[in-house]
């Protein structure tokens, strides 16, 4: 996934009200951002670090700017657009990156399914293959050289493992597939202290039949994409 323009940079001064964020640009002067990242950000929030942004050119929009990218102080870098999550899974499965969803004839966005009325990110068909429904999550949370999902409770992201489940009952295939947009994380694990109900309900998935998988991204204000596997903890 390239960028074009390239997204252009300040300095973090906060992030509050889920949705603002204020830096400072380049030339002293102090904005409002839009921060695309509903979670808690745990672990992401570095005042006095450098940031990238893109901007839109939509007249509509309150806040052109959207924060794209953070530096952390040691030098790693975030994908803090979690809504970029799927569009790197997208463009690696086309690739052929992530070996295990490949071979489809076909790939869907947003379709519907499940008894609880969802959307799944991804829907692969064809090719004599078994359906493949594809949840992505976007992993950023780094504690202790440990990188964890959520960052905080979702309920949501319970029901998404509930609905995998079903569509393994149907003979369905069903994959959680972690995006790592987080560059100092090098395996994941369910963050059973954050979310205990998560984590146990990512064990009952796994146990029957839900393939997780997680790959990390190589992160830059010019291009982001996925580029290896990376290992799951269950």
């Amino acid at each position: 996934m390239e960028f074009n323009p390239v997204f252009d940079s300040g300095i973090l001064i906060q992030r509050y009200k889920r949705f603002l964020t204020d830096i400072t640009l380049e030339d002293g002067s102090e904005v409002t951002i839009h921060c695309p990242n509903t979670g808690s950000m745990r672990n992401c929030l570095f005042p006095e670090s450098k940031v990238w942004f893109s901007i839109s050119d939509n007249p509509k929009r309150k806040y052109s700017r959207t924060w794209e990218l953070a530096e952390t102080p040691s030098g790693d870098m975030i994908g803090i657009n979690t809504g970029r999550a799927n569009a790197l899974a997208e463009e690696a499965i086309n690739a052929g990156v992530i070996t295990e969803l490949a071979g489809y004839a076909s790939l869907r966005r947003e379709v519907k399914y499940g008894s609880e009325n969802s959307r799944i990110d991804i829907l692969l068909e064809g090719n004599n293959k078994a359906s493949c429904y594809v949840e992505v999550k976007s992993c950023t949370l780094l504690e202790h050289g440990q990188g964890y999902f959520p960052d905080s409770v979702t309920t949501r992201g319970q029901k998404h493992l509930r609905e995998l489940m079903e569509m393994v009952t149907l003979g369905h295939r069903a994959v959680l597939l972690f995006v790592v947009q987080h560059t100092g994380i090098d395996s994941v694990k369910a963050a059973a202290h954050i979310d205990p109900a998560y984590a146990a309900l990512l064990d009952e998935a796994y146990s029957a039949g839900v393939e997780v998988l997680a790959y990390s991204a190589e992160l830059s204000p010019s291009a982001s994409r996925l580029v290896k596997s990376c290992p799951v903890k269950l």
